[in-house]
């Protein structure tokens, strides 16, 4: 099982982290990691506004709700502020959903769906990862 996730190259894409206010994060996360945001993007679809930070080998997504009662707002509301997901950038987001559906894990949606930064994305049901919401994503060619 290690053998093939190397072969395929996945690679961590993205961390995401639950936000209640930009502003504040915003300033937070500059200063943790000495840089700027490089992207605000709203993703109306997914009821979220998305900042992003560039590091050298992977990003870091902070996912403020735009409403109430959008994925984002039900986490913060049963959870709190926090880590979100971990994204996992793949080639085939299509036939990764086939892989991992025959190795039995759970898909939140199977269907991928337009996210933010370009990308195709899907989510994996945190029952099946041990609590942990991953994420599958393609760049949309």
């Amino acid at each position: 099982m290690l053998k093939s996730f190397i072969e395929k190259s996945m690679r961590i894409e993205h961390i995401g982290i639950a936000i209640q206010e930009a502003t504040q994060a915003q300033t937070l996360f500059a200063k943790l990691m000495g840089v700027e945001s490089y992207k605000s993007e709203e993703v109306v679809e997914q009821g979220v506004c998305t900042i992003f930070y560039a590091l050298d080998n992977t990003k870091i997504e902070l996912l403020q709700s735009l409403a109430p009662g959008s994925p984002i707002d039900k986490f913060i509301q049963k959870r709190g502020e926090g880590i979100h997901h971990i994204a996992f950038a793949v080639d085939d987001i299509r036939a990764e959903i086939l892989r991992l559906k025959a190795q039995g894990f759970q898909f939140i949606n199977e269907e991928p769906q337009r996210g933010a930064d370009q990308k195709w994305i899907c989510f994996l049901h945190p029952k099946s990862t041990h609590g942990v919401l991953v994420e599958l994503c393609q760049d949309i060619k």
